[in-house]
């Protein structure tokens, strides 16, 4: 059996690359969350006037990786009271969140999110939504720190090892 959950956490490149690290974590792909048009293409959502964030779908396999890890790994690789923004991309295109698709996740969600939010004594600025709609972004973007391996990323090369030995057997 396999879950899914989707985590808007800036730029989709290194979010997608630092998801993929992590075992039992079958898929991450990225692409475009919660907007307001069907199928956006980059040059659209990057108006920032179609509503859309940049938004990775994490498949994973839940007796591996369990959800409230991905939520921990997840709030560690943004600033969770940033608006709008992660590293030096700025824009609503670039807005935390999490995205659910089973209301069962949701209990599990809203206690880590009240265990961060007290842990960083301030109001966050992650979005936690059903997911109302998700487009894949184009393949130039899918597993582009694989393609490009010194691109950019706002996610620290510390992180991305953390999230490779986060669950190691």
């Amino acid at each position: 059996m396999t879950k899914e959950i989707y985590f808007a956490g800036g730029c989709f490149w290194g979010t997608q690359h630092y998801f993929k690290q992590i075992r039992g974590v079958i898929s991450s792909e990225a692409g475009y969350a919660n907007g307001d048009t069907p199928s956006p293409s980059y040059e659209e959502v990057y108006t920032d006037r179609t509503g859309y964030a940049e938004t990775v779908k994490v498949v994973y396999d839940p007796d591996v990786v369990g959800l409230g890890l991905l939520l921990e790994l997840y709030f560690r690789s943004i600033d969770p009271t940033a608006l709008n923004h992660q590293g030096g991309d700025f824009g609503t295109r670039y807005r935390t969140g999490i995205y659910y698709t089973a209301a069962d996740d949701l209990p599990l969600i809203m206690e880590v999110y009240a265990h961060i939010e007290r842990f960083v004594g301030e109001p966050l600025a992650v979005e936690v939504e059903r997911l109302r709609c998700y487009y894949p972004a184009e393949e130039y973007h899918q597993d582009y720190l694989t393609k490009n391996p010194a691109g950019y990323c706002h996610i620290p090369r510390a992180l991305m090892i953390m999230a490779s030995e986060a669950n190691e057997e």
